[in-house]
């Protein structure tokens, strides 16, 4: 076989050689150790949260390195492209803080100068690559039709051998020039598939940087590495692209490890230097209905979603802080002995993440998000939360619009103080917690062990105790000093100790005045909600409390 024949044959108007490109992409001049990770997702529109954890931990990796973190689209398959899919991945990764410097920014904008950084872009690249392994009879066109692949497939299982195109089942490994000439003149599509040169009795070796040590089989499958509209496949493009863009460390979902000896062989075959490889485990979530743990699932779970962390309202700082904890356990420990430091600060390593899948626990991402929160000053509070209710909550964005000064007042309430409340743990939470500043209650959560008649009692008789502009250090005391004399103790350990001796006790008195103002029992400090609330609207509620006692 003349294979410099054959290559123009099949790649006659590709004219640029890999000796071009070599110089089109030289290697990066970075500091010593520095990592060039990637995240390279389909244009889908979908974001989910393994993805963005993936990206995250590209991006810690390539940070604390000093190297360079970018945006590759892999849109070799247009079936599950979708409009504006380039667009939603960069708004999902800088809506996290996850900042690229290089690769996609919009649809048809990038930076860097490494691009394309879409792969339907760098079709001649690929096939420069593709002709060059043709002259040296690494690669061959294969022109079986679906059905013969089929009639493979159905000798090979009804043999009971490994199912795929290799060794004797690749018929079109052996054409002749003229066989294949013939073939290509009459119009037959073809793919190109590579010539392996895996044996089946040797194994590779390589170690995964989470993993560790990994072993396996070496490739023995004729993969397709064009198809036959001349677009690679992933694999292929993938190595190629991965060279050129001279990513040292490919960080991916560990469902790509059953292909990492095409990947190794199709580096060796290129003549490139396989990058380092670390395999993330998929995030797991406990399943309620079996009791042990699945994948996240798109169908199943809405925080799946990367789109669900901004419909409710989650910070991005909260999200990050707690993907971290999921990515190297020690973190947390490092956080609580360094409250103060940037996540920046911390020694992110991928040999610390977890071999297992990383379990996804929304109660502990809703702690963390409580603790960054009350950390927040009453104006960046409604700031934040201003701008979460103009994207998707517009009635509550126009209260917060109109009452400014006194939302802020009530972002306010026991803010700053040395054990702040951690009511919100995400902005849609502010619709509720806020509710009965714009609202009287029409629902109240009264005690149980008081009847109308005592809690009608209570109302009256503060009516006349409480003071417009009182201070706050003489507010309790008055309430307590008002529930001895209803027959209430003025502790509730006294109670406990005699409770035949009174009715209740002072923190029963005090919640009695609570739910007339809000409704509720649970609320932050009710001396500070009055004072938000303003004593003329403080009567009002009371006086309306009273009233329906009545009834």
């Amino acid at each position: 076989m003349d294979y410099e024949k054959l290559a123009e044959l099949l790649f006659g108007d590709i004219d640029k050689t890999p000796e071009d490109y070599e110089k089109e992409y030289p290697c990066r001049n970075l500091p010593e150790g520095a990592k060039v990770t990637r995240f390279a997702p389909s244009p889908t529109g979908f974001l989910h949260i393994g993805g963005l954890f993936a990206a995250f931990v590209g991006e810690r990796t390539a940070r604390k390195t000093g190297g360079v973190f970018y945006l590759r689209i892999e849109d070799t398959d247009k079936k599950r492209e979708v409009e504006n899919g380039v667009s939603g991945i960069v708004k999902g990764l800088s809506d996290f803080g996850i900042t690229i410097d290089e690769g996609m920014l919009t649809e048809t904008d990038s930076t860097g100068s490494y691009g394309p950084y879409t792969q339907s872009k760098r079709k001649a690249i690929y096939q420069a690559y593709c002709k060059d392994l043709v002259k040296k009879g690494l690669a061959y066109p294969c022109f079986c039709t679906a059905e013969e692949l089929d009639e493979i497939r159905k000798e090979q299982e009804q043999n009971k051998q490994n199912p795929g195109y290799y060794g004797e089942f690749a018929r079109c490994r052996n054409l002749t020039y003229e066989e294949i000439e013939e073939k290509i003149k009459s119009g037959k599509p073809y793919v190109l598939r590579l010539k392996s040169q895996g044996d089946e009795n040797k194994r590779i070796k390589f170690n995964d940087a989470i993993k560790g040590e990994i072993e396996m089989p070496e490739n023995v499958q004729d993969i397709v590495l064009l198809k036959t509209d001349g677009i690679p496949t992933y694999h292929f493009a993938h190595a190629v692209d991965d060279h050129l863009m001279r990513t040292t460390d490919v960080i991916r979902g560990d469902e790509w490890i059953s292909s990492a000896p095409i990947h190794f062989q199709l580096f060796e075959m290129l003549g490139f230097a396989a990058p380092n490889y670390a395999h993330i485990s998929p995030i797991m979530k406990e399943d309620a209905e079996t009791g042990g743990k699945r994948k996240l699932s798109k169908r199943k779970d809405p925080e799946a979603a990367v789109s669900y962390y901004h419909e409710v309202g989650y910070p991005k700082e909260a999200v990050l802080e707690y993907l971290l904890t999921i990515a190297n356990s020690n973190f947390e420990e490092w956080r609580a002995e360094n409250p103060e430091k940037s996540r920046d600060d911390f020694d992110f390593k991928l040999s610390n993440m977890s071999k297992a899948g990383a379990l996804f626990d929304l109660v502990k991402l809703n702690d963390i998000s409580k603790n960054y929160i009350c950390t927040l000053t009453k104006e960046e509070v409604f700031d934040r939360t201003l701008e979460w209710a103009r994207a998707y909550n517009s009635d509550f964005a126009k209260i917060l619009e109109e009452n400014k000064d006194y939302a802020t007042a009530i972002f306010g309430i026991e803010r700053g103080n040395e054990k702040p409340r951690k009511d919100i743990a995400k902005w849609q939470d502010t619709v509720y917690y806020t509710k009965y500043f714009f609202e009287s209650p029409t629902e109240f959560e009264w005690q149980e062990n008081l009847s109308k008649q005592d809690m009608a009692e209570i109302l009256t008789t503060y009516k006349g105790v409480y003071k417009d502009g009182e201070a706050a250090e003489e507010w309790f005391p008055k309430v307590r000093d008002m529930a001895e004399s209803l027959g209430y103790a003025k502790a509730p350990k006294l109670y406990k100790k005699n409770p035949e001796d009174y009715k209740g006790h002072v923190g029963d008195v005090a919640s009695v005045i609570r739910v007339a103002v809000t409704g509720r029992r649970n609320t932050p400090d009710l001396y500070e909600i009055i004072k938000v609330l303003g004593y003329d609207e403080f009567l009002k509620r009371i006086d309306g409390a009273i009233s329906l006692l009545a009834k």
